[in-house]
């Protein structure tokens, strides 16, 4: 990415330096570098980033795929902050920077003399996003957290699975931590135009399951007015039907959603059966709902007698709500993902080319950029310290000679 285009990307100006590690956090800072901020990442000397071993391998031994896709745009600076000297470098770069970004368990940057007390104080323009299992207060705060066990506490494992069966991880087991770090990155925006508007800086608390928990549409509310407690509903709802995944002759999957009376009756003409949208039949939703069984047996046989393509051409020209089930392989030869250049393909200098989901969201001014994939461990700890503390090639080496970096 040209200087100059950088700079004309609305972050521009922006440092931030995150000193997370795997995923939740250190996405933040990634969405934020994509979108023209400049991402210092922090990691310890000795084996970085726990994520740079997470994932599939690559020729170079300090990077799996998921850490090249999931460190872009980021600069790593190797920095042992157990040592005086490393705490002493870490608020040098505190005074200088924007926004800081982790999810270490509670208190531990307070063992290391670098809580948020410290921070603000060195700086209190400073804007500080914390993300860890359960946030930083209540009574679970010092409990180690992941993304699976946010889907247990949250309430989503539940819900997910076939009726009956263990419940199942929803989707990417790391969801949790993908929406945490979205709301990190919200957070960290807002706090930013506060700072704008008073000079003062903030603490941004996100705990990953209150991100899992925000997005379950009327579970709270439902439970507190009714005491309904809902159990998995396999690949359906119980507020609409049909509404789930249904097999195709060629041994594949289409997804229907038929969220209205107006949706169904388009899907039963669809089907050849206009008369299931008879009112005296299953035109209502109250109807279908408490005959939802019966309703996807239809539904079933009818998408198992022909091709996935054959039920697409139908659906579509009925304008009913109707998609593939896609695996990776579908996505990469999928026409709309690629008009939409959903897919980049990036040419690294040791890998060749490594394809990676791009950037999101599109902003029709100012598209964010991916300028590199994740970097080599400590590749820019020389010209950090030197350009932006002031070291000598000396001291850069003392303290390379102490392990400190």
């Amino acid at each position: 990415m040209a200087e100059a285009s950088v700079k004309n990307l609305p972050l521009h100006g922006i440092r931030v330096l995150d000193v997370a590690t795997f995923i939740a956090a250190p996405y933040s800072a990634a969405i934020l570098g994509e979108f023209g901020a400049e991402i210092i990442k922090i990691e310890a000397p000795d084996k970085g980033d726990p994520l740079r071993a997470f994932g599939t391998p690559t020729q170079r031994h300090d990077s799996t795929l998921m850490w090249l896709s999931e460190a872009r745009n980021k600069q790593s600076l190797t920095l042992n902050l157990k040592t005086p000297e490393g705490v002493d470098i870490f608020k040098k770069l505190v005074a200088r920077t924007d926004v800081v970004c982790e999810n270490f368990r509670p208190g531990t940057l307070e063992k290391w003399g670098l809580g948020w007390d410290v921070l603000h104080s060195i700086n209190p323009a400073l804007v500080m996003l914390r993300v860890s299992g359960y946030g930083q207060s209540g009574p679970y705060r010092d409990r180690p957290g992941f993304a699976r066990i946010a889907h247990a506490m949250s309430g989503l494992a539940a819900l997910s699975g076939m009726p009956g069966e263990t419940p199942v991880t929803p989707g990417s087991t790391s969801l949790g931590d993908y929406i945490s770090g979205l709301y990190g990155a919200v957070g960290v925006l807002l706090a930013l135009r506060h700072r704008d508007q008073t000079g003062v800086g903030q603490m941004i608390d996100v705990g990953l399951y209150e991100s899992v928990f925000r997005v379950l549409d009327e579970l709270a509310p439902a439970f507190a007015r009714n005491g309904t407690v809902r159990q998995p509903e396999g690949s359906g709802t119980r507020n609409a039907c049909p509404h789930g995944h249904f097999p195709t002759r060629d041994d594949k999957w289409i997804a229907l959603a038929c969220t209205t009376d107006k949706m169904f009756a388009r899907l039963a003409h669809a089907m050849g059966k206009p008369e299931l949208c008879a009112t005296q039949n299953y035109g209502q939703l109250r109807i279908r709902l408490a005959a939802h069984e019966k309703i996807d047996k239809l539904v079933a046989a009818w998408t198992g007698s022909k091709t996935r393509d054959e039920i697409m051409a139908l659906c579509l020209d009925h304008e009913v709500p109707a998609g593939p089930l896609n695996t990776i392989e579908d996505i990469f030869d999928d026409e709309q993902f690629a008009a939409r250049g959903n897919l980049l393909s990036f040419e690294h200098p040791e890998l060749g080319e490594i394809v990676v989901p791009n950037v999101f969201p599109n902003l029709s001014e100012t598209p964010g950029q991916i300028n590199s994939l994740g970097p080599g461990l400590g590749q820019d700890s020389q010209s950090i310290l030197e350009n932006l503390i002031g070291l000598s090639e000396q001291e850069i080496k003392a303290l390379r000679d102490k392990g400190v970096i």
